[in-house]
């Protein structure tokens, strides 16, 4: 048996040396240990000439099938799957959260092939355990087993995280510890932000069909950014990607599953010339549907989407890192369509289809051609998104410079029928033109021997928008005609952070951070227009902020294993604009900032290293204009929902994260949320009782107010998601691993004090998978079923102008997957 590795070996008696390996930063496989250091050797393999071209056939019978490969790299301080430590590059140093020495994010996360015959026993990112924060960290192995494949994937994997469709498309809503809203006019920054390799993403869209060749995920809740990037309320969801390697690699996965649902990647990365490396990756999904309409066969929610990401990395020497980053996502995928649970207005019969996989949609002739489609469109996505980025990275010995610039774009065509009815009483087409453009430089440095570590930066975004919404309302009897609302937006913001920390005696490290930004933006060239009657004109609309954000804790490291922390943090997010179905001007005025006073209590611990882990927070949140979903009403039209500032509410809840290898083989997690929140003060539209009161007098509508004061705020109270693994080892070094994964989520309101169908109900998954690994770790192959028993639930809904619907969730899938890299 060869054993091969990217690093270093020491021979060692596994008995004896066992908790030296572990201090010296390293782990045991097998019988040797092998330590992570920062200097990357070449991979240097030897094996037979069949067993070469074997590998080789491996990978290429799969280029028929994929585009481009499942990422087998993994980051120093994120081990990948068991028994494939990743090796790292010597790179400039940046700080962590505290700012304390490690290295920088665009390190090469490369593969590393070593022996199988044993596994490793302790748990992934061990470097995390010593950061005061409740960040859950997501390997790239677990995204794969947990088949995470797009943001909205990610509630599976964290707690109290929810992240919703749009109306059943592509498009992404966030809610994390009671912080988010339901963004349905999609120009407004989100309280929870997406950064892709370090870059944000004002929009969530921008991210969509970019979750390939990860390398590794993060979801940091509370008030940020006062150590990077742009300030917000809710917190951030960080993903990376795989970075350029020094020696040659690639790889493909072909998956296959239910509903001839097909997923295909592949990359290729390696030396160019002397300091040049690159890595190319990309993707391609395709099928799926599983909804399909009972009156005429009609089959609906195939994907149609292929991706491509490229980088291109030179080192001119070991204190210097300049990387181009780029990537081009064409999705023309179909949307899941909505459900009606009840009906707002008229009389027509709801079809009576439950969360299966029946539902009902049209698209007038008319209505196509007035959009631009062909006729007979089904609801779908015509979406195209690329970007480019540019980082640099130079060491001064004292300090480290890192300057990241970037540029985002979105053309989106969106067809959604919103009353899930074959009649046209709310069947929407959206169109959005957006760029961002984003600077942020910052510097960091450690003094005083390590006990000092600092960074101070800026940050600077623009953003262009143009949007146009059509509606096609011909058979709601009160309106029977076809509009649309036109308007822009334009934003700008700058914003200068700094983040100290000190480590004192005992262990005790205490650290302050400030954020002051300054945002303005503004609404242009409204118009509301009616084919065949009136058109509207709306007068520009401004907002602007001026605000600071800080935080402020202290954490005690009380035992090698243990660290508690104590930390207060005030958030700061911008004010916007609805700018949905513009009626009258009132509709227009901005809402306000929201601020937010939070205080985390945490603590992360390994009672038994490598055997047992348990991680906690407890957090309060205090909102002041917090920004939600309210409801205004308009006269003669009915209501219409917009976003709004609650005077005051609060939240509070604790998250817990448990890792243990209690014997042998098995291996279990558990993620615990839990979280309660209320209205303090926040009068609006009784959405419930007006429609109560329009229904007893059809000619009618008359605004019900009230103050929601003691309402609950409606987030899911409880979720919980975990799995459990057996790994099993087989003759000739074979590993087979298998076990059942579970998510379960609250009950959810879709409008403020929302009972009865105005809640989503709780749900409860399970899934399952196997996979068998190769002894050489060069190929694996995979059986997976999610959603096993087939549960009926609703992943999503919300209002059009006639019902209320649901988006419902996707019914059982089995597939299979195979990967290969070298």
């Amino acid at each position: 048996m060869h054993k091969r590795a990217c690093c270093r070996h020491e021979k060692a008696s596994f008995a004896g040396g066992a908790w030296l390996a572990w201090q010296r930063g390293g782990t045991w496989v097998g019988k040797e240990r092998i330590i992570f250091g920062q200097q990357a050797y070449g991979l240097f393999l030897s094996m037979p000439r069949r067993a070469y071209w074997q590998r080789m056939l491996c990978c290429v019978s799969l280029i028929p099938l994929s585009l481009f490969a499942v990422p087998a790299a993994q980051a120093q301080d994120t081990p990948g799957p068991v028994g494939k430590p990743a090796a790292l590059p010597k790179l400039p140093i940046v700080p962590d959260k505290l700012g304390q020495a490690k290295p920088a994010h665009v390190a090469a996360r490369g593969v590393t092939h070593v022996d199988v015959g044993a596994h490793r026993s302790d748990f992934a990112f061990p470097a995390a355990q010593h950061e005061p924060d409740a960040t859950t960290h997501l390997s790239a192995e677990m995204l794969r087993n947990r088949d995470v494949t797009t943001l909205r994937g990610l509630e599976s994997v964290a707690p109290n995280l929810t992240m919703q469709s749009i109306n059943g498309t592509a498009s992404t809503n966030f809610y994390l510890r009671g912080a988010g809203f339901n963004d349905f006019t999609q120009n407004n920054m989100p309280p929870v932000l997406t950064y892709m390799d370090d870059v944000a993403y004002a929009y969530p869209a921008m991210s969509n069909g970019l979750l390939f060749d990860m390398a590794d995920a993060a979801v940091d809740p509370g008030p940020v950014g006062t150590k990077h990037g742009q300030s917000t309320t809710g917190g951030e969801v960080r993903l990376r990607t795989n970075d350029p390697t020094t020696t040659w690699h690639y790889g493909g996965m072909e998956d296959i599953a239910s509903y001839a649902r097909s997923r295909s990647e592949a990359y290729v990365s390696g030396p160019l010339a002397k300091g040049w490396s690159f890595r190319l990756a990309g993707q391609t999904r395709q099928g799926g549907g599983w909804q399909y309409n009972p009156t005429n066969g009609a089959h609906l929610g195939d994907a149609d989407l292929w991706a491509l990401r490229g980088k291109l990395r030179w080192q001119p020497n070991e204190r210097t890192t300049i990387q181009l980053g780029g990537h081009f996502v064409q999705d023309n995928s179909q949307v899941v369509t909505a459900v009606p649970v009840d009906r707002l207005i008229g009389s027509q019969p709801l079809p009576d289809f439950g969360l299966g996989r029946r539902a009902e949609w049209s698209m007038r002739p008319e209505f196509a051609n007035l959009v631009g489609r062909g006729a007979g469109l089904k609801p779908s996505e015509h979406n195209q998104y690329w970007g480019a980025d540019l980082r640099l990275i130079h060491d001064f010995g004292p300090a480290t410079f890192t300057a990241i610039s970037a540029f985002e774009t979105e053309r989106q065509g969106e067809y959604t029928d919103q009353d899930g009815t074959a009649l046209s009483q709310a069947d929407t087409y959206r169109t959005i033109d957006a760029n961002v453009f984003t600077q942020e430089a910052r510097l960091n440095g450690v003094a005083l021997h390590g006990r000092l570590n600092w960074v101070v930066g800026a940050y600077y975004q623009r953003s262009r928008m143009n949007q146009q919404f059509f509606f096609d309302y011909t058979d709601y009897s009160a309106r029977q005609y076809m509009m649309a609302t036109t308007f822009g937006l334009n934003q700008e913001s700058v914003s200068e952070f700094g983040n100290v920390s000190y480590r004192l005696p005992h262990n005790v490290t205490i650290w302050a951070g400030l954020l002051h930004e300054l945002d303005d933006r503004g609404l242009t060239s409204l118009k509301s227009q009616i084919f065949g009657g009136a058109t509207r004109n709306f007068d520009p609309e401004n907002t602007a902020a001026n605000q600071f954000a800080g935080q402020v804790g202290v954490s005690w490291q009380f035992v090698p294993q243990a660290l508690l922390y104590y930390k207060m943090s005030k958030g700061f997010k911008p004010g916007g604009f609805s700018a949905n179905n513009t009626q009258v001007q009132a509709q227009l005025d901005p809402f306000g900032p929201e601020t937010v006073l939070t205080y985390e209590l945490g603590l992360k611990s390994d009672p038994i290293p490598g055997r047992l882990r348990l991680n906690g927070a407890a957090f309060y949140n205090d909102f002041h204009n917090q920004q939600v979903i309210g409801t205004v009403l308009i006269p003669n039209f009915g209501p219409l929902s917009e976003i709004t500032n609650a005077p005051k509410s609060e939240s509070w809840g604790f998250e817990a994260t448990l890792e243990a290898h209690p014997f042998g083989h098995l291996f279990l997690m558990q993620n615990l949320g839990w979280q309660r929140g209320d209205f303090q003060d926040f009068p609006n539209v009784d959405r419930p009782a007006t429609n109560a009161y329009h229904a007893s007098h059809p000619q009618q509508w008359k605004a019900i107010e009230r103050n929601f004061s003691g309402v609950d705020n409606g987030s899911p109270k409880l979720t919980l998601n975990g799995d459990a693994t057996w790994r099993q080892p087989l003759p000739r070094n074979y590993r087979l691993d298998f076990g059942p994964d579970w998510q379960y989520r609250g009950s959810q309101a879709i409008t403020v004090g929302g009972t009865g169908f105005y809640r989503l109900p709780p749900y409860f998954l399970l899934g399952a998978h196997a996979i068998l690994h190769s002894p050489s770790q060069l190929w694996d192959i995979t059986v997976y079923a999610r959603n096993i028993l087939d549960r009926r639930y609703a992943e999503s809904g919300g209002m059009a102008t006639t019902t209320y619907f649901y988006i419902p969730g996707e019914p059982r899938f089995i597939g299979g997957r195979i990967a290969c890299h070298f």
